[in-house]
């Protein structure tokens, strides 16, 4: 069984249907509950192949909540996607902004350690499963009016590493993701180009295979692999050229 949040759209969803081709029995997360549960149904699911938990994982008491819910209905899952964000430009010169940090690092960060804690302790005790934590390309450098959700997917990065290390004695996988430009309600808002844009279906097939091989940390797709790595390398002076008028990420409400 595999255990999703941010079910009810984009990579969230996509993941689910792959999943669910693959046999395996789904977990969904998600604030619409009742749309989820639609899709589900419109996907032609049985209905004792999967179930929905109504959580925000921006407030911890939810999504713990939930993760306890699926352990008492369904048992405890084989994977755990930590998938559920938001991305919301900020400029930190307009105090209204600092509030769009707060709810961005409680959502991408707070969010996913609470969408594992309830899953952590007993998949140590049973000596198996698989954690995997969603970055993003955004984490390796710092882009203009994007602040609050880069500095958040680079916690991610740092995060899932040092949980890798806390679960590798009990044979418990750490797998972190970071996608490129996927077409989701996201990335359409965008206005900027967005190289190498993969359709949701086409990431969480790659995801699948990703997560599956246990691989502990994978840009998708791979040509943006390597465009994060020559960014890695590029000095400051020549990254600050490079992105100078660069399009920002709209401002909540813009």
């Amino acid at each position: 069984m595999v255990f999703i949040t941010g079910a009810s759209s984009g990579i969230g969803q996509a993941l689910a249907a792959r999943y669910h081709a693959a046999g395996w029995r789904l977990a969904l997360v998600a604030r619409r509950v009742e749309e989820t549960a639609a899709w589900a149904r419109q996907q032609g699911f049985a209905e004792d192949t999967w179930a929905v938990y109504a959580a925000d994982v921006r407030h911890s008491a939810e999504i713990v909540a939930a993760g306890r819910a699926c352990l008492q209905q369904q048992g405890l899952p084989d994977v755990v996607i930590a998938n559920a964000g938001i991305s919301i430009g900020m400029d930190s010169a307009i105090e209204a902004d600092l509030e769009v940090m707060r709810a961005t690092l409680e959502t991408n960060n707070l969010g996913m350690a609470a969408t594992f804690h309830p899953f952590i302790a007993p998949m140590c005790e049973r000596r198996r499963g698989t954690l995997v934590g969603v970055a993003s390309v955004a984490a390796i450098r710092g882009l203009p009016g994007h602040g609050a959700y880069c500095a958040s997917k680079a916690a991610v990065v740092s995060y899932c590493e040092s949980l890798r290390g806390d679960c590798r004695p009990f044979n418990v996988k750490v797998v972190t993701v970071a996608p490129g430009y996927i077409d989701t309600p996201l990335t359409q808002r965008n206005p900027y180009s967005m190289p190498f844009l993969m359709s949701p279906a086409a990431f969480a097939d790659k995801a699948f295979r990703v997560i599956e091989a246990g691989v502990s940390y994978r840009v998708i797709p791979w040509q943006m692999g390597v465009v994060a790595k020559l960014m890695r390398i590029l000095p400051n002076v020549i990254f600050d050229r490079l992105v100078a008028g660069r399009g920002r990420k709209p401002r909540q409400g813009h």
